[in-house]
């Protein structure tokens, strides 16, 4: 990516010394607000901070809609914008923000796809892995996102001393460098445990990511992602299998089982109970279906 515009270059540099955000969300602010100033440039031409109206702002949303952009891309491209206008009126550039007269557009409701209970069963029951080093790690990061609910970078990250076997936990590096503790079964635990003791027998040189390849080296990524699309496509129809979904999956059935959505909340390591409420429709069709096969005038 080419280097930040320099009216964007201290909001980037704030973002990235001070809040400590990913590498990955950076460049999404970044690619969002040269998307921004250089439609303004196109449109207007060069303009001070304090003379972009929220006119101008609108105006660029309209063009996003024209382009096909989702509710969900725009409203991540305003996030982006309020941000970046609060940074300049905390920092003393500005003493108004255009972004206080502009509204976002409604998302559309997109219920979170997850694999079916019946579905996991046949995974880990009767799907066969390679007999080997990789086909080991690759049934145990299944096991772990689907018992977890951790996100794909938080099982890259994932280091042996986050493992705490005593307690049957895990202690994981979240977004925004937040930590949370995710208790486990003692099955997997024990599984992790066997894994770490024969890890260190047969790569006596490996770094410290609890899950290596073949190779005894860290996981890619793309590798993880592939892998659990293999997997998955062997036992399930949805459209999307990757992590994510694994994710979605775990959040889904805790809350079909009753799990109390705020607990959910805290093992996803969200920061808001909104985002975590989207589970929950999938515990309303559960109780519709009671209603409708119990219910005498259903």
């Amino acid at each position: 990516m080419q280097p930040p515009h320099p009216i964007i270059q201290p909001f980037i540099s704030y973002l990235k010394f001070e809040k400590r955000y990913s590498r990955h969300t950076i460049t999404s602010y970044q690619a969002d607000l040269t998307y921004f100033f250089d439609y303004l440039v196109t449109q207007y031409g060069e303009i001070p901070l304090n003379q972009v109206t929220p006119g101008m702002v609108r105006s660029w949303m309209a063009s996003l809609k024209d382009e096909k952009l989702t509710s969900k891309s725009i409203n991540r491209k305003i996030s982006t914008m309020k941000s970046f206008f609060k940074y300049q009126m905390r920092s003393g550039v500005l003493k108004i923000s255009p972004m206080g007269k502009v509204i976002t557009p409604k998302n559309e409701k997109r219920l979170p796809a997850f694999v079916a209970g019946k579905d996991i069963e046949t995974l880990f029951r009767y799907v066969e892995f390679p007999d080997n080093w990789q086909g080991r790690t690759e049934r145990l990061l299944l096991l772990i996102f689907y018992h977890t609910g951790m996100r794909l970078s938080e099982l890259i990250g994932l280091k042996n001393s986050q493992v705490n076997l005593a307690a049957n936990s895990l202690k994981v590096l979240g977004k925004g460098n937040k930590e949370r503790i995710i208790p486990v079964s003692s099955d997997l635990m024990n599984q992790v445990g066997e894994y770490i003791k024969d890890k260190k027998i047969q790569f006596s040189e490996s770094p410290d990511s609890l899950l290596i390849d073949g190779k005894g080296r860290s996981l890619a990524p793309r590798k993880v992602y592939s892998t659990v699309k293999k997997y998955l496509s062997q036992v399930t129809t949805i459209e999307k299998k990757s992590p994510h979904i694994l994710r979605h999956t775990f959040a889904t059935h805790l809350t079909n089982n009753g799990a109390d959505l705020n607990a959910v909340k805290e093992l996803l390591g969200h920061s808001s109970l909104a985002a975590t409420q989207v589970y929950t429709h999938n515990t309303i069709d559960k109780l519709k279906n009671i209603y409708k096969k119990a219910h005498p005038k259903a």
